[in-house]
């Protein structure tokens, strides 16, 4: 089980003199020289980083249970991103306060309570299932908590419960299915089977491909969250006939039902779609050949060729021995959305209004490249079509085939009032 004690990025003095002695080597990144020469600044315009206190960062996810690798990867990528920083955000020492929800929205609430009422944090992140982030979210919004959402996307908090203390930089739950269903649509499949854990985010996914998806929809199951066996639903599956399937199975959840799904034969009579989420590096890992030619969609892959992309995922593989997934890429760009807000209001963290306004307009070097926010905090981004492949070093992975939609936000955005 992952430690739930207080560990510290950086502390305020010891650090900052370390850190001053020691000449930090940083890459250019793809939104211009100016940005960059920021990022290279040591202080902020208004903001003393030797006299003012650390920032602090409340990090809620998931580090426990079968679901762990999926917050373990978003705290890798948040980390590194606080390595590139050097241990600050926007010039001002930080310090990370992580925390295990162990999958349970009473334990998350408890967490989140403390985090604010307690810890006195200044920003949130973290978490990466929509049903924890909905009970949440009236606590974190009522303290007026900046929560930059580093996967967690429920479309209520895109719609008519938008927050201007909210922004995410990952994709609304319904975004990246809607891309499936397009791609599916684009094959010419008549009949597609959908399945998806029985929470707000599997609910999202499989709305989401039915709004792009323009041939019929069969069976549509929703088997419970944290659901490891599908014999039943596989049948279920069979009994259809569908010329596809897709599946939205996050973590392990993902991998049995993969294997479940190879090992019944079912490819060799409907092929198997998947979000990026299911097709990520930590579940190919740990399903490996039956993966081979499964086609996903993603906002961000490993090979994408930018700066701030090549940077991150170079460090990550050396740091840690393995290819990043789309987890922890929107990790480390939450560290960098944090940087950037910090930078957006002068260090002046208590400016809420100007506080407000950063959330909606701050810009950074994303590993993803270019996006902006639309007005209830979701980014507006290109979704991609990936292949799973056996690339030149031998390992199977994500290799991105061409762009499904562009510039894409969401459905939602036209039932949030904010300006």
């Amino acid at each position: 089980m992952y430690s739930r004690s207080v560990r510290v990025i950086s502390s305020p003095a010891r650090k900052t003199r370390r850190a001053a002695a020691r000449p930090r080597r940083l890459t250019l990144g793809a939104i211009g020289a100016t940005a960059l020469l920021a990022l290279a600044s040591s202080t902020v315009l208004g903001a003393d980083p030797v006299k003012a206190p650390p920032i602090k960062v409340g990090f809620v996810s998931t580090f426990s249970g079968p679901n762990a690798p999926l917050g373990t990867d978003i705290r890798d990528g948040y980390e590194l991103a606080m390595k590139h920083l050097g241990g600050k955000l926007g010039g001002i020492p930080a310090e990370t306060i992580f925390r295990d929800d162990q999958f349970s929205v009473d334990t998350g609430k408890q967490l989140f309570e403390r985090l604010i009422r307690q810890d006195r944090v200044d920003f949130l992140t973290g978490l990466v299932f929509s049903n924890i982030m909905l009970a949440v979210a009236p606590a974190v919004f009522e303290s007026e908590t900046p929560y930059v959402s580093a996967n967690a996307g429920p479309t209520l908090l895109a719609g008519r419960e938008c927050s201007p203390w909210f922004a995410s930089v990952a994709w609304p739950n319904d975004a990246m299915h809607e891309a499936v269903g397009r791609h599916a649509s684009n094959k010419g499949y008549k009949l597609v089977a959908l399945i998806a854990p029985n929470y707000p985010a599997g609910r999202d996914a499989l709305a989401g491909f039915k709004r792009f998806y323009t041939g019929q929809v069969g069976e549509e199951l929703y088997p419970r969250l944290g659901q490891l066996d599908f014999a039943a639903e596989i049948a279920q599956l069979r009994a259809a006939h569908p010329d596809a399937v897709y599946a939205f199975m996050p973590g392990a959840m993902g991998i049995n039902f993969i294997k479940q799904f190879v090992a019944a034969g079912l490819p060799k009579d409907a092929q198997l779609l998947l979000p990026g989420s299911t097709a990520d590096e930590d579940i190919i890992r740990a399903v490996g050949e039956p993966m081979l030619g499964l086609f996903d969609t993603a906002a961000w892959n490993h090979d994408f060729d930018n700066p701030a992309n090549r940077r991150f995922v170079a460090d990550f593989e050396q740091a840690h021995g393995r290819l990043p997934s789309l987890y922890a890429a929107q990790g480390y760009d939450a560290a960098l959305m944090l940087d950037a807000l910090v930078r957006k209001v002068g260090g002046r963290l208590t400016d809420k209004a100007a506080m407000k306004s950063a959330l909606r307009t701050a810009r950074f070097a994303s590993v993803r490249g270019d996006f902006r926010f639309n007005v209830n905090g979701y980014p507006i981004q290109n979704y991609y079509l990936r292949v799973i492949v056996r690339d030149p070093k031998g390992r199977i992975t994500n290799r991105t085939i061409g762009t499904v939609l562009t510039d894409h936000g969401d459905s939602y955005a036209p039932e949030c009032k904010l300006k």
